[in-house]
């Protein structure tokens, strides 16, 4: 599943292998920067539903009260437009009136429990986006647990340090809820770490901020955990990296498939070809981590920069008269950026102005840089224009056949997989071809052009076809059954999507199990009355959104991420000793600061609004 800012990243992450997207709708969606026309989801649909490939849109931030009557006409809309499906986290909107459309719960309704899917499956969810932090082993327990619902779990992208939908320090410090899709990045900022007595441990470093996720390596072990959707993060970035990172995930998993064809298969429909070899390393990112897949594992964070490093390239061999010379076997071109870490460890950039092999010519000479500094690049001018225009091609497979009758008629019939046969009738005049015509024909019928479809194979009977049959016939006949291939195509899409908004009637307003959540929380992200019903028709009270009401020294984050950890400071993790004087704090450039607590019991990492 590839993410889609726009139609246009929409349309190129299916080209490029995707068997789903997800986007957002003009409004409530948790990248509020990243909002669409109905018009234009309603086109994407088209467009995926070709390939039996699915839409899903993003309603997935809290609502209020006024707002609940503009986001049932927008899911109504959007249902009609198309789309298979939408991603929810406002409980509230359970009990409004919604068309049978399937929801899943969005990652922001912070689902890491198999007691959290079983009851947001009684709620008439049937899929649920798990937590980043959870582990194969997590995962699998949950599937075993609750087979019935589909689990879709992230494999690339940026990564929250907070457990998603748990973090309020965008809200706390900035005004800008992360739960309304206008998160400020805190994560992503310098802090100084503070013990008990005042010492500095860590000044001016982003201590809170994460390397980008990849289990491009790990796809097999998610699959046989029971991920049925893997997704990519990123709906606000651009299209080259929509591009290249789908079509590298799609190869991967294309290639577990050709292993395995008896344990799985693509959910939709076409092979890619691409003119270019996917690359993740030359897309943005701040260095790749597996994140908890395997457990917890060091170097986590890039507690240097949260900007994009790039690939590395190589290290400077000598610095001269304008010149930079470079060790190593990589190649350069005018407008590459190169980057480095300078003495005080601080990620600095320059922009190559000509290159001559391994010699690069910058347009302004960095500052500090010396013989031995290695060098990345975070811009790849020859790669980016590789994914500039039409970089890829989806085609589905199909095999042609033609026979004729003994009436005079001839048959031509195409299968793809998956999808019925289709077949047009042509008569023929009774005259015998008098010189072979087995070319022209496979010509003819070839000829599928800016067709969805591909002639891998063209079936003729073993004496050839004995009358003459004109290339306007095969032309028309080659058309009419592309046509029919299209509509057979999208009339089996639109099955499987009503086929899936009759389960969700079926299960939609389940009353369902009552054991969670179980205590008044803030927590619950409650921000309108539909929710406030919601919860107490489970006997649960709770308290509202900090969005509504900030309660007095809140917990801002829930972190599986652990900064003392981080420090070999863990005493379940072979520390001998805690030295460190606690609680500590992290401290903004601007003085505010921020209490760490350290729940070991969960091996959690929570961090409160500081009491003074």
């Amino acid at each position: 599943m590839a993410p889609a800012k726009n139609l246009e990243c929409g349309m190129a992450a299916i080209d490029h292998g995707a068997d789903a997207v997800y986007i957002g709708a003009s409004r409530f969606g948790a990248r509020a920067a990243a909002g669409n026309s109905v018009d234009d989801i309603k086109a994407l649909c088209l467009y995926a539903h070709m390939f039996m490939a699915k839409v899903y849109v993003t309603v997935n931030t809290i609502i209020y009260d006024n707002e609940l009557e503009e986001t049932q006409e927008l899911i109504n809309q959007l249902y009609d437009a198309g789309a298979d499906a939408i991603l929810v986290q406002d409980m509230g909107l359970l009990n409004i009136d919604l068309p049978p459309i399937p929801l899943h719960a969005s990652t922001q309704t912070d689902n890491r429990t198999s007691e959290k899917v079983r009851w947001l499956s009684a709620k008439g969810f049937s899929r649920v986006v798990l937590a980043r932090e959870l582990s194969a082993i997590e995962i699998s327990k949950i599937h075993k647990e609750v087979p019935d619902v589909e689990l879709e779990v992230f494999v690339h992208g940026a990564l929250c340090v907070s457990y998603s939908g748990q973090c309020y320090a965008s809200q706390y410090c900035f005004g800008r809820s992360a739960n309304r899709g206008e998160c400020a990045q805190f994560c992503r900022l310098k802090f100084d770490l503070e013990d008990a007595n005042g010492n500095i441990i860590e000044r001016g470093r982003h201590l809170l901020s994460l390397k980008d996720l990849c289990q491009l390596d790990k796809l097999e072990t998610l699959l046989e955990s029971g991920a049925t959707s893997l997704k990519i993060e990123g709906r606000l970035k651009d299209i080259t990296y929509v591009k290249n990172v789908t079509a590298a995930y799609s190869n991967k998993l294309n290639e577990i498939i050709r292993r395995r064809p008896e344990a799985y298969h693509r959910a939709s429909l076409g092979k890619c070809e691409y003119t270019f070899e996917p690359n993740i390393n030359k897309t943005f990112n701040r260095g790749f981590t597996h994140y908890f897949i395997n457990g917890r594992e060091p170097n986590m964070s890039s507690p240097d920069t949260p900007k994009a490093i790039g690939e590395y390239v190589g290290n400077v061999k000598n610095v001269a008269h304008g010149t930079i010379t470079i060790a190593g076997t990589s190649s350069f071109a005018n407008g590459d950026g190169l980057c480095f870490f300078n003495d005080k460890n601080e990620l600095q950039g320059f922009r190559v102005n000509r290159a001559d092999g391994n010699t690069v010519f910058p347009q302004k000479m960095p500052a500090g840089l010396k013989h031995g500094k290695a060098l990345y690049r975070n811009n790849d001018q020859v790669f980016e224009k590789q994914l500039t225009g039409k970089s890829a091609k989806r085609k589905i497979d199909i095999i042609m056949q033609l026979t004729e009758t003994n009436d005079g008629n001839i048959i031509l019939t195409a299968k793809a997989d998956r999808i019925s046969p289709v077949s047009t009738k042509e008569p023929l005049d009774a005259q015998k071809a008098i010189k072979p015509q087995t070319e022209n024909i496979r010509q003819q019928l070839s000829k599928l052009g800016n067709t969805p479809f591909e002639c891998t194979k063209i079936i003729l009977p073993q004496e050839g076809i004995t009358n003459f049959v004109p290339s306007s016939t095969l032309t028309r006949m080659r058309r009419d059954i592309t046509d029919k291939l299209t509509k057979s195509i999208l009339t089996c899409a639109a099955y499987a999507r009503q086929a899936a908004t009759n389960k969700s009637e079926n299960n939609f307003n389940s009353k369902g199990s009552n054991q969670y959540p179980t205590e008044k929380n803030y927590l619950y992200n409650v921000a309108n009355h539909m929710a406030i019903k919601l919860y107490k028709s489970q006997g649960t009270s709770t308290a509202p959104a900090p969005e509504l009401k900030m309660p007095k020294h809140p917990l801002l984050m829930q972190c599986r991420y652990c900064i003392r950890h981080a420090l070999g400071q863990c005493l379940r993790n072979g520390a001998s000793q805690q030295t460190l004087p606690e609680p500590l704090f992290i401290r903004m450039t601007d003085g505010r600061r921020f209490r760490l607590k350290f729940d070991c019991t969960k091996c959690q990492m929570n961090i409160y609004a500081d009491k003074q």
